[in-house]
This record gives structure tokens, C-alpha cells and sequence, in this order.
């Protein structure tokens, strides 16, 4: 048997902090995020409802959706188009996904494998477990996160465990995700100053990548993992 030693002791400790936090910003929070969201009009008057403070307000509600996997960042990112417009909406959005992302790849640092292992379900992380001693690591991340329909909040907990420096993962992830990011701000931004046809184009393209990315994800990852 294993010896309890103080650093494991830790670890499970601050597993059960983060997974009870997890488990109520999830709850509390990820159905209202969801849902607000999702109708645009609502989501810009609540934020802007905060007045200096509606900035600050939605980069918090992109950092939640890095943590909280579950709430689909698209969906964020399309309404911080609609409210910013293109430029500042991407850029608030950065800011929200980088501020997220930092603190989710030191939370898996933190917490290490084996109880990252107990986080993440089987299927995805035996699915991506090639990421974490990949010499090219890098790159993988790089390919892995241009690709539309990857679960990047799941890659950015897994890069916590890889030996990649902060910085470098930090730099090469958001720049793969600054097109889609991108993307979703200009549908957003389109639909607030009601340029309806060229939100229809810029969803198509999204739509046609996702398909894409839907369909060659497998055998880019197989060819990873040969």
C-alpha cells in the first residue's frame, strides 16, 4: 500500500475543494450562463446592466465556461460579438479563455495525474492520453486546437500534466483558437447591426469547418498516436 505522504495528502485535499467548487459554480451558475447566452438580446442587457463593471462581468462569464466545461464557449464568444462587436468582442473573449485557461492548467498541475485521471472521463482521456509525454507536444497542441469541435477545455485541463511550459502551451493555444474566436465575434457582431446575410456566411463557414473537423478529427488523432 501507498504511503499517505503530505504532498498526496494535499492533493486530495484540494481535489475535494476543487471538485465541491466544481460541482456548485456548475449548478449555480452553467444553466443561467447557458441559457442567457442563448438569447442574445437578454444576455446583452444583463451584462450591460452592470454598467462600468459589464466588461469585468463578461470576461468572468468566459473564464467560468474554460473551468466549466460544460457551457459551450462558442456560444459565449458569438455573444460577446453581439454586444462588443467584432474587434473588442474578440478581445474580451481572449481575455476571458486566457485568464481561464491559466488558472486551469495550474489547477491540473496542481491536482497531477492520477486524480486529474479520476476527473476527466475514460473515453477522453484514453483518447487524448498520447498528449501528455509527446515530445511534440507543442504541435500537437497547436493542430489540436485549430481543429473546430475539439474539446479544448478538456485538452487545457490535460496540458496541465504534460511538461510543457506555461507559457509556451498558453501562447500556442490561443493563437489556434484566435480564428474561431474570431468567427464566432463576427456572426455576433453581424446579428447586432443586423447584417443577417453575412451572419448566415460566417455560420456556414463555422458549420462546414465543424463538419470538417468533425470528420478528420479521428484520423488525425490516429495519426498522432502511429
Amino acid at each position: 500500500m501507498r504511503k499517505l505522504t503530505p504532498s498526496i495528502l494535499i492533493r486530495i485535499i484540494f481535489l475535494f475543494i476543487f471538485a465541491g467548487v466544481l460541482i456548485y459554480l456548475s449548478i449555480k451558475y452553467a444553466p443561467a450562463i447557458t441559457s442567457l447566452a442563448s438569447r442574445p438580446d437578454e444576455y446583452r442587457e444583463f451584462i450591460l446592466s452592470f454598467g462600468s463593471k459589464s466588461i469585468l462581468i463578461f470576461i468572468i462569464s468566459q473564464i467560468l465556461q474554460v473551468i466549466i466545461a460544460i457551457i459551450p464557449g462558442e456560444l459565449i464568444q458569438v455573444a460577446g460579438g453581439y454586444i462588443y462587436g467584432i474587434w473588442l468582442g474578440t478581445l474580451y473573449s481572449v481575455a476571458g479563455i486566457l485568464l481561464g485557461s491559466i488558472i486551469v492548467f495550474f489547477i491540473a498541475r496542481v491536482l497531477g495525474y492520477p486524480i486529474l485521471k479520476m476527473l476527466i472521463s475514460p473515453s477522453k482521456f484514453e483518447r487524448f492520453s498520447f498528449f501528455i509525454n509527446n515530445p511534440n507536444s507543442r504541435i500537437i497542441t497547436l493542430i489540436l486546437f485549430l481543429i473546430p469541435g475539439m474539446p479544448k477545455d478538456i485538452l487545457t485541463y490535460m496540458a496541465g500534466i504534460t511538461p510543457m511550459r506555461p507559457t509556451n502551451f498558453l501562447t500556442t493555444a490561443i493563437l489556434a483558437r484566435l480564428p474561431g474566436i474570431l468567427i464566432s465575434s463576427y456572426v455576433g457582431a453581424s446579428f447586432g447591426e443586423s447584417l443577417y446575410w453575412k451572419a448566415a456566411i460566417a455560420s456556414g463557414l463555422a458549420v462546414l469547418l465543424f463538419m470538417l473537423g468533425f470528420i478528420f478529427q479521428d484520423k488525425i488523432i490516429s495519426w498522432f498516436k502511429s
